[in-house]
């Protein structure tokens, strides 16, 4: 299946905690990042996720913020370092593309965002993902 995310990230589910209707998947990234996923307790059954499951974590650009430094006092868990290899800026919209040491990610914001954060080839940035957007699939 072929899917317009951009974002698909390989990884290992190491730790599975299951609540009566969501679960929160943490998933070791091949670059040695962790990632964690708040998907449905239904859907982690449907997908037979157990420890050491390979999968892909599946994230849309307009879902992926980016800060210039960790961010303190927040609830968003998922903030995975990386440096911008390439910035596609129109007037309203940017494309910012991450290395984030084993994968790339790809972030969809303003341009005036990319701007105020001075973001160019060779910037040090977070990727800021909320865990209720990240979607798993079986690799």
């Amino acid at each position: 299946m072929s899917l317009s995310i951009r974002n698909q990230i390989a990884g290992t589910v190491t730790s599975i905690t299951a609540g009566e209707a969501m679960s929160s998947v943490k998933v070791r990234l091949e670059g040695g990042q962790d990632i964690t996923a708040a998907i449905t307790t239904d859907a982690a059954k449907e997908l037979g996720l157990a420890e050491g499951t390979a999968v892909k974590a599946l994230v849309k650009a307009t879902e992926v913020s980016l800060a210039t430094a960790a961010v303190q006092g927040v609830s968003i868990r998922n903030q995975i370092p990386g440096t911008v290899v390439d910035v596609a800026a129109g007037p309203a919209m940017a494309s910012v593309k991450v290395d984030v040491n084993g994968g790339g990610l790809t972030a969809a914001i303003t341009a005036d965002a990319a701007e105020d954060l001075g973001l160019a080839a060779g910037t040090s940035v977070v990727a800021l993902i909320k865990a209720t957007e990240v979607s798993l699939a079986i690799a």
